[in-house]
C-alpha cells in the first residue's frame, strides 16, 4: 500500500525566500520530483496549484463522460457476444446444430484457441498504433462473425465460428486495459476498470433478459429459430456500438489530437500520468520485440500470469451458468430470469470494492476476500441440493472472480507502468496464460454431472485457492521492491512518491 500519499501531487508548491537586505526574491530550488517534472510542460509550469487542480479535474471529467462511457458500452457488447451461446443452448442451438456435449465443449474451447493466438501480437501493435481506430475495427470483426452464426448447421460450423470470434475478440480486453491504464492514475484506475469490467457482469444480466424476450417469443418468425434471432439482434447492436467507438475513444496521452483534448488538457494528461508512474513516460523504448522481451524478464509478468490463470479457473462456470441454474428446477422462462439477481448483486459489490481498492491503494487483501467468498459459493453448489442454499451459493460464486479479475488488471498495470509496449505485452501474456484454462475447463461441466457438477465445483475451489496464494506472493514481492525504493530515497535525498501497489 502506498502510504506516501493518496493521490499524485499536480504541481510544485512555489515558495520564495526573501533577502531582507536588498529585498531580492529568489525561487526555491525544486526539492521534489513533481517540481522537476512539471518544467517539461510549458503550458503548465506557470500555473498555480489551484489552477492545476482545476485542470486535472476537467481532464478526468472529460475522460469519464466520453472515453469511459464509450468503452463500457463496447465491453458490454464484447462480453455479451462471448456468452450468447450459453443461453442459445437452452433454446435448442446445440440440438439444431447436431452437436454432442463433447462437440459443444470443443467449440467453447476453440474460442479460446483463437483468443490466445491474437492477443500478444495484437496488443503490442495497438500499443504503438492508434487504438481509436484499431479497437472499433476488431469489434466490427467479431460482430460480423456473430451475424453469420445463424447459418450454422453442423458442429464444424460452430467450431469455426467460435474460433473466429475468439481470434477477433482476443486483442480487445487487453487493449482496453492498456488504454485505461494510460489515461487514469493508479488511484483512479481500479474504480474505472471496475466500471467497464463490470460489463462482464452486466452482460449476464442483459443476456438473461434478452433470452427471455427473444428466445421465448421469436421462434418461427420469418422462418428462423429463436436462437438465430438472438445472434442477429446482438450482432447488429454490436456493430452500432463499434461505429460509435470511432468517435468516443482517444489515442494515447502524447498523441491524441484536439478532437478530444485542448493543448493544455493534453499536457495535463501527460503530466499526471508521469507523476502516477514515478517519472516514467509513455514514450516507448525500442520496437515491438523489445517490449515483449522486457516483460518476459520481469518477475511481475510471471506472477500476474499465474494469478490471472487462477482467477479465470475460478470463473470456469460462466459459460455454463444457465445450465447450472437450470438444475434448480425452474421453468425455462424462470431460468432465464433468475440468472439476473446474482449478477446485479455482483455488480454492486464490484463497484464498491473497486472504489475501496483505489481509495486505499491496496489490491491483495481485496482480491483474497473476494476469492474466499467465491470458494464458499462453490462449496455450497456441490454440497447440497436445497434450492435456496444452492441459489445463495450461486450469488457468492459470481461475486468473486469477476471482481478479482478487475482488480488484478488494475494491479498489474500500476506495478509495471512503462514503457507502453512492455505493459501491453504483460497484460496480453497474462491474459493468454489464463485462457489456457478454457481448453480443459469446459469438460468439467458436462451434463452427466448434473445437478451438483462436483468436478466443476472442485475446479472452482482449486482456482480460488491458487488465486489467494498468488496474491500473497505478489504482495511479498511488491513490498520488497518498495523497500528498495525507500533505500534509494535515503541515498539520494530526492523524494519519489511512487510505490508499488500491494
Amino acid at each position: 500500500m502506498d502510504n506516501k500519499q493518496s493521490s499524485p501531487s499536480l504541481g510544485p508548491d512555489r515558495k520564495s525566500i526573501e533577502k531582507v537586505a536588498d529585498v531580492q526574491v529568489l525561487e526555491q530550488v525544486p526539492t521534489t520530483n513533481e517540481e522537476i517534472w512539471i518544467q517539461q510542460y510549458d503550458l503548465l509550469v506557470s500555473k498555480s496549484k489551484e489552477e492545476l487542480d482545476a485542470l486535472n479535474k476537467k481532464v478526468v471529467k472529460k475522460l469519464d463522460w466520453r472515453f469511459l462511457t464509450t468503452i463500457t458500452a463496447m465491453l458490454l457488447m464484447n462480453y455479451l457476444d462471448r456468452i450468447n451461446v450459453s443461453n442459445a443452448r437452452l433454446a435448442g442451438f446445440q440440438e439444431d446444430g447436431h452437436m454432442t456435449d463433447v462437440q459443444w465443449s470443443a467449440g467453447i474451447s476453440l474460442f479460446y484457441v483463437g483468443y490466445i493466438i491474437s492477443q500478444v501480437p495484437a496488443n503490442v501493435i495497438i500499443a504503438k498504433g492508434q487504438p481509436r481506430f484499431l479497437l472499433p475495427a476488431v469489434m466490427l470483426g467479431w460482430s460480423a462473425v456473430t451475424i453469420s452464426m445463424p447459418a450454422i448447421k453442423s458442429p464444424a460450423g460452430f467450431m469455426i465460428c467460435r474460433f473466429l470470434v475468439g481470434l477477433t475478440e482476443g486483442p480487445f480486453v487487453p487493449g482496453v486495459a492498456l488504454l485505461t491504464s494510460s489515461w487514469y492514475t493508479k488511484q483512479e484506475s481500479p474504480l474505472r476498470m471496475g466500471i467497464w469490467h463490470a460489463g462482464n457482469i452486466v452482460s449476464n444480466i442483459i443476456s438473461g433478459f434478452l433470452a427471455a424476450g427473444i428466445l421465448e417469443h421469436m421462434d418461427g418468425i420469418a422462418g428462423l429459430h429463436s436462437w438465430q434471432w438472438f445472434f442477429l439482434i446482438e450482432g447488429m447492436l454490436s456493430i452500432t456500438v463499434a461505429v460509435i467507438g470511432f468517435w468516443g475513444l482517444p489515442n494515447w496521452p502524447d498523441n491524441t489530437g484536439e478532437y478530444f483534448f485542448t493543448a493544455e488538457e493534453s499536457q495535463m494528461a501527460q503530466f499526471r500520468m508521469k507523476v502516477s508512474a514515478g517519472g516514467h513516460t509513455e514514450d516507448d523504448q525500442g520496437g515491438y520485440w523489445e517490449g515483449f522481451m522486457m516483460a518476459m524478464r520481469d518477475p511481475f509478468t510471471w506472477m500476474f500470469a499465474s494469478l490471472h490463470f487462477a482467477l479465470v479457473l475460478s470463473q470456469a462456470f460462466k459459460d455454463f451458468f444457465p445450465s447450472v441454474v437450470a438444475t434448480l428446477g425452474f421453468t425455462k422462462m424462470q431460468t432465464y430470469l433468475v440468472q439476473a439477481p446474482p449478477y446485479v448483486i455482483a455488480y454492486a459489490v464490484c463497484l464498491a470494492v473497486s472504489w475501496s481498492s483505489g481509495r486505499f491503494g491496496e489490491a491483495c487483501w481485496h482480491i483474497v476476500s473476494c476469492m474466499a467468498v467465491c470458494m464458499a459459493g462453490a462449496v455450497l453448489m456441490i454440497s447440497t441440493l436445497n434450492v435456496g442454499a444452492r441459489y445463495f451459493g450461486l450469488i457468492l460464486l459470481v461475486s468473486g472472480p469477476f471482481l478479482g479479475l478487475n482488480l488484478q488488471l488494475s494491479w498489474e498495470t500500476t506495478v509495471v507502468p512503462r514503457p507502453r509496449t512492455k505493459r501491453a505485452a504483460l497484460v496480453a501474456f497474462a491474459n493468454c496464460v489464463s485462457s489456457v484454462s478454457h481448453w480443459f475447463s469446459p469438460y468439467f461441466f458436462l451434463r452427466h454431472q448434473e445437478p451438483r457438477y462436483v468436478m466443476g465445483g472442485g475446479l472452482l475451489i482449486l482456482g480460488c485457492a491458487l488465486s489467494i496464494a498468488a496474491c500473497l506472493v505478489i504482495r511479498w514481492y511488491a513490498i520488497k521492491k518498495n523497500k528498495a525504493l525507500e533505500k534509494e530515497e535515503e541515498r539520494t535525498g530526492v523524494i519519489n512518491h511512487f510505490r508499488f501497489q500491494t
